[in-house]
């Protein structure tokens, strides 16, 4: 009998990406930024959708069908109508804004059917209803409660609502203008970062700061209700209508106009990150403690941009509302295209679920593109580049003791994640234990602010030993503070100390993974979802009594994580990395030649 496929895609807004449901079961998925080294990229998802069917050797006539994640008519409606609120005010984003929707994003079915030559049937499900589905149908839960936080979709700016077998049903929703994610995204711009992507800067940068404007927040900007809910008091904002996020009486209030990108943070900056986190905790608490009075679910399921808070996640988690927590690991806009996908399979064809058995159906979100050592070592040598092949004993050896010696090593197996966290795949390593690793690999490998963190990856039985967490995390999303016993005492000067001189002091036994206020974001490592990668910790946990390694993704600022073995080669030689592990290949940096920037990604996929 043949298979039934169902191809899953979301685009036009932020991070466009396609999957691939294969009777149901998720066989592949991929962000297109990945593939056109566009970070972000919104465009229609063309490479990521050839992916997914040369995954499986089809082609599009095999695909039965298409699922889109969000409804375009319904949300250029809300585009419409909220020009129309603000108008004359606005007229400037209007004109800018409606020739992109008239030409393109209206036009999707007609624009899928031109791109892939495809004559078969398109649904389309809301957005948050995407994001519901992405979040329960993979989790390990039959039923669970589910909440969905972002910036919006057609109307809905958060819901929730209980996923039962084959089915998901939303029970309330928040509706734009009143936005928890265009909240926190009015801070993130205000304190000179990048909307849509510099959101983990400002929860980054939160712990070097005080809440001195909770209260601001809290009286002036938002009305907070106890389930939750709450109006934003769209007189400071701008994002209604406007170019900016915030307006005037914005600036008034925080005391001047927003930091310009790149220029010095000021403590100022650091008490507004603080502040916007902890206010941002609190609304997710008391929407979780509805939810869980609505519904009386035992679990509850995230998705939607809000949901990569870890730090929020973390204290949900710790509030014991609910037994276990379960986040999809592409929250944002591109895991929609997963839960479009499922909505169809379930909502539309009835199917049952796939036994889950306890443990989620995303696969450890390894869904990407992955390259053998045959396809590597052709790579390497139609290049001539320096490398030694070692078997899988000698590698994991060999890496481990370059990782004690302080080495900074490139790590490139198996599939590609899925997702905005590199998850051991496509991923920067590290020894968590030395007090130099951090600055390091800010400075010198990632070229990105001093400030941010970085993440442990520990073996799954020694998660315990070293922090306060009593569960596997195996997607990063999940925050946690550093076990007493392996925390550093502070004199009492170390702990007067404010803003960035908190970077100075070492916390912990493993300082390069410890954040100023000694949390850490965590992920977990079992053997069965990631053996090389488990293998490699191991084995340096054998030799230096410590499970962890710093995991950072493989990328540098301002770039989409690594896709290929070109990819991996091409941010190795513009960094200070000193060896990169491709497979079984080692290339050690001072034995490779001058670096040129000749090669491209599209010329080493067509050597496969």
């Amino acid at each position: 009998m043949k298979p039934e496929y169902i191809l899953g895609i979301s685009a036009f807004y932020h991070d466009s990406a396609a999957c691939l449901l294969k009777d149901g079961d998720l066989v592949a998925a991929a962000q297109e930024e990945r593939f056109t080294r566009r970070k972000h990229d919104a465009d229609f998802p063309i490479h990521a959708i050839r992916y997914c069917l040369e995954s499986q050797g089809i082609s599009v006539e095999d695909l039965d069908w298409i699922a889109f994640y969000d409804k375009p008519f319904i949300k250029f409606e809300r585009i419409l109508e909220t020009y129309l609120t603000y108008a004359p005010r606005g007229v400037a984003s209007f004109i800018r804004a409606i020739p992109l929707w008239i030409r393109k994003k209206l036009w999707i079915p007609d624009l899928i059917q031109k791109k892939l030559n495809y004559q078969g049937k398109i649904l389309f499900p809301e957005h948050h209803e995407s994001h519901a589905a992405s979040a329960f149908f993979p989790s390990p839960f039959r039923e669970a409660a589910f909440l969905t936080i972002d910036g919006v979709g057609e109307w809905a700016t958060a819901s929730y609502g209980i996923g039962r077998g084959n089915r998901i049903q939303i029970l309330a929703e928040l509706h734009f203008p009143h936005s928890l994610g265009l909240l926190y995204s009015a801070f993130t711009y205000f304190t000179g970062f990048k909307v849509n992507s510099g959101e983990y800067k400002v929860m980054g940068l939160a712990p070097y700061g005080e809440p001195r404007y909770v209260q601001t927040i809290l009286e002036h900007l938002i009305d907070l209700k106890e389930d939750g809910s709450f109006r934003v008091n769209m007189d400071y904002f701008d994002y209604g209508a406007g170019l900016r996020m915030t307006g005037r009486r914005f600036e008034a209030l925080f005391g001047g106009p927003p930091r310009q990108p790149e220029t010095p943070l000021t403590q100022r900056e650091m008490d507004l990150a603080r502040s916007i986190q902890e206010v941002t905790e609190e609304i997710v608490l008391r929407m979780a403690r509805h939810v869980k009075k609505e519904t009386g679910q035992k679990y509850l399921c995230l998705a939607g941009g809000v949901a990569l808070n870890c730090v929020a996640n973390g204290k949900l988690l710790r509030s014991g509302l609910f037994e276990d927590i379960w986040i999809q690991p592409a929250a944002g806009d591109a895991g929609g295209a997963i839960g479009a996908a499922y909505i169809v399979h379930h909502h539309y064809l009835n199917h049952d679920p796939l036994p889950k058995n306890g443990r989620d159906l995303q696969k450890g979100s390894y869904l990407g593109p992955e390259y053998d050592d045959h396809y590597i070592q052709a790579f390497l040598d139609s290049h001539r580049l320096p490398y030694r092949r070692m078997d899988d004993e000698e590698l994991f050896d060999r890496v481990a003791d370059l990782l004690q010696e302080g080495k900074v090593v490139g790590w490139f197996q198996g599939r590609m994640e899925f997702g905005p966290r590199a998850l051991g795949n496509r991923s920067i390593l590290g020894d968590p234990r030395s007090p130099d690793m951090q600055r390091k690999m800010n400075l010198k490998i990632k070229f990105r602010e001093s400030f941010r963190p970085f993440a442990p990856a520990v073996l799954l039985e020694h998660v315990s030993e070293w922090f306060q967490l009593d569960r596997e995390s195996p997607y990063m999303l999940l925050v946690a503070e550093v076990a007493e016993d392996k925390k550093l005492p502070l004199s009492p000067e170390q702990e007067q100390l404010r803003g960035l001189d908190k970077l100075k002091v070492p916390r912990s036994q493993i300082p390069a993974v410890t954040h100023v206020d000694n949390s850490a974001r965590i992920q977990t490592v079992r053997r069965e979802d990631n053996p090389r990668f488990y293998a490699l910790i191991e084995r340096f946990y054998q030799k230096t009594g410590c499970p962890i390694l710093v995991n950072t993704s493989f990328n540098v600022r301002g770039e989409p994580i690594v896709a290929s073995p070109v990819d991996a080669y091409r941010c190795f030689m513009r960094t200070e990395m000193d060896v990169l592990v491709l497979g079984n290949f080692v290339l050690f940096k001072d034995g490779q030649p001058e670096y040129q920037e000749t090669l491209s990604w599209q010329q080493v996929y067509e050597l496969d």
